[in-house]
């Protein structure tokens, strides 16, 4: 059965693996009429939308995948907090996902970076003027770059092959 999740799981990362590589290859709209540089940066963004989208969805499916693992057949935790109280704190696979969550250089909060920022609108920006310029830091979101999303799109799919690697042999 959580083999049926692990095959979800790995699809939805295989479908945000095939838009990321949407990036790369230039889109043809006809013969040789390539598409203009607002419609290539609609295109972008929208591969890299969907992308963060399946990988968040991903992350979702992985939850229920472990908690599958742990005989729960019915219960579809949305949260590591819901998965905690449903199979407990000790299970190894929710101390690999609490530390995840604390590193900052983890998949895990990356993910958690991107559900924010995607879940809501752009920050409104200050127009810039010889008047109002200051040295300031400002917050420019989580990397969204496609390296950086593959690079968490491959640490999802190690976890969750361990996971099933681990659960099978048994």
């Amino acid at each position: 059965m959580a083999s049926q999740w692990h095959s979800l799981v790995s699809q939805k990362l295989f479908l945000a693996r095939t838009l990321l590589g949407q990036l790369d290859k230039s889109t043809l709209q006809g013969e040789d009429q390539a598409p203009n540089e607002a419609e290539q940066a609609l295109r972008r963004e929208a591969a890299i939308q969907g992308a963060i989208e399946l990988l968040l969805r991903s992350r979702q499916l992985l939850l229920v995948m472990i908690a599958r693992l742990y005989q729960k057949k019915s219960e579809e935790p949305a949260t590591l907090d819901e998965l905690a109280a449903l199979i407990g704190p000790e299970p190894n696979e929710v101390s690999r996902l609490r530390e995840l969550e604390k590193r900052s250089d983890g998949w895990w909060n990356h993910l958690e970076q991107l559900e924010r920022s995607q879940s809501r609108p752009p920050a409104t920006r200050k127009t810039v003027s010889a008047e109002n310029i200051i040295a300031v830091s400002a917050d420019t979101g989580p990397d969204r770059s496609a390296t950086a999303l593959l690079k968490t799109l491959n640490a999802v799919k190690h976890f969750a092959d361990d996971l099933e690697d681990q659960h099978s042999e048994w």
